[in-house]
């Protein structure tokens, strides 16, 4: 359970410990506790305890109804604990979520992954339980991932913070994505095609930490050379676009966002509680801050490969290699129409 962390650079960790960003407790934690933490076979408690069990910190299962979980001493609430956790994870029903958040508020935990659904998609009722644990987690200042999400992995730390069935490979790319099954289906296309990942994030509803917040800190993250997101619903646009601008300076910012359709818009709602907004004002957004949207799941995939496994071009022009002048002209074609450029070789 208690393996020992992989070893930090001393130079990288001193200039890490005096530049901690306020996202640390959720992303590099040192201990978490899980609270919903379970042994029944096929549970989301049992999941996230077992994809825990590869990291090298302090793990607490948290649940009433056990002395232990995985043979994991465990305790009845989070006021019991040893130690003030970095984080929480949550699996339990909504309606317990307000109460939780406010001991974990009292107890001085920071930051929190709700993977607990049963907010503000289904209805009225769902999105006033979801503004009691939004204010809770304000008056401690606890920043909150979720509610309705998959949770995180951060590869590189061996730190699988999810439900998800195994581990993202180490890479350079973040996945940032508001769909927890687009999660688990880009894992599985990823472990077949070996794309790494230094982030792979499902976001759920965002009702605290949301796309600026997560492209900020993905954008800081040295690992992190280019950051994918799939969207529903933008929220706080105003530090979206500002975190968007600064980052896409030096990183590429790609985004698959749906909504286009009313249809599509509605479908959203019905899984996020997702407001989707007007899709011209958002082209017009995206492009004013550098970001570049795709319209397909296929070029969304593409585009991790392609990040993940090749240096970032310098420039619009490309020498194109064939063996058959049809194939030839077409990808020229391809190209042009893209804003590329063939590139003229030397005799």
């Amino acid at each position: 359970m208690n393996l020992p962390p992989k070893a930090v650079e001393p130079a990288h960790d001193i200039l890490h410990q005096s530049r901690r960003h306020t996202l640390d407790p959720l992303f590099a934690p040192r201990s978490i506790a899980v609270i919903g933490a379970s042994e029944v076979p096929g549970s989301v408690g049992r999941a996230i305890m077992e994809n825990l069990q590869s990291w090298g910190h302090p793990v607490y299962p948290v649940n009433p109804h056990h002395d232990t979980v995985l043979g994991i001493p465990t305790f009845p609430s989070v006021a019991r604990l040893p130690k003030i956790v970095d984080m929480a994870v949550i699996a339990t029903p909504a309606a317990t979520l307000p109460g939780i958040i406010e001991e974990c508020a009292a107890c001085g935990v920071p930051a929190a992954v709700i993977i607990s659904a049963g907010f503000r998609e289904i209805g009225k009722v769902g999105a006033e339980l979801e503004q009691r644990v939004l204010a809770a987690a304000r008056r401690g200042k606890v920043r909150l991932l979720g509610p309705n999400c998959l949770g995180f992995m951060i590869p590189h730390a061996r730190l699988n913070a999810s439900f998800g069935g195994g581990m993202a490979q180490a890479g350079s790319v973040a996945f940032l994505s508001q769909s927890g099954a687009l999660c688990a289906a880009v894992l599985d296309w990823s472990l077949r095609e070996n794309v790494g990942f230094s982030g792979f994030v499902s976001s759920g509803s965002m009702l605290d930490v949301g796309w600026g917040d997560l492209i900020q800190y993905f954008g800081d993250d040295p690992r992190t050379k280019s950051i994918l997101c799939y969207m529903e619903s933008v929220g706080d646009a105003r530090r979206f676009l500002s975190a968007a601008r600064e980052v896409t300076l030096s990183k590429p910012v790609i985004v698959l966002k749906v909504g286009r359709t009313e249809a599509a818009a509605k479908a959203a709602a019905s899984h996020t509680g997702a407001l989707t907004g007007s899709d011209a004002v958002l082209d017009a957004a995206f492009h004013r801050a550098g970001v570049l949207r795709v319209d397909t799941l296929s070029e969304l995939f593409d585009m991790a490969e392609v990040l993940g496994k090749q240096p970032r071009p310098r420039g619009p022009r490309l020498a194109i290699v064939t063996n058959a002048g049809g194939p030839g002209a077409l990808a020229t074609d391809m190209l042009v129409a893209g804003g590329g450029r063939l590139a003229e070789l030397s005799a």
